[in-house]
């Protein structure tokens, strides 16, 4: 009785990064509704940013129309989200 044979399988070369290790950003998007002092204050209050530093996000929003707020695990990012929705702000989560 003849053993029978096996074929070696073959797995894709790929590397795959735990998704907590992976960097995630909050991205705060212009929108005609929320006044800049307004946004400026959000961004003092929940991220605890300098008076200077809250400005200088606020004007990116403004002037380029989104700015990058936060960074880190996607599930953070999403919880910062999810605040500044709270605050009436437009926020979306991607990867960086």
């Amino acid at each position: 009785m003849a053993a029978p044979q096996v074929a070696p399988v073959e797995t894709p070369d790929t590397v795959e990064m735990p998704g907590d290790e992976r960097l995630w950003v909050t991205i705060v998007w212009d929108d005609p509704v929320n006044l800049m002092t307004y946004v400026t204050w959000v961004f003092q209050k929940l991220f605890g940013y300098s008076q200077a530093k809250a400005e200088e996000l606020m004007l990116d929003v403004h002037n380029k129309g989104r700015a990058v707020v936060s960074s880190g695990p996607r599930e953070r990012m999403e919880l910062d989200a999810s605040r500044l929705h709270a605050y009436g702000l437009w926020a979306t989560v991607d990867r960086a």
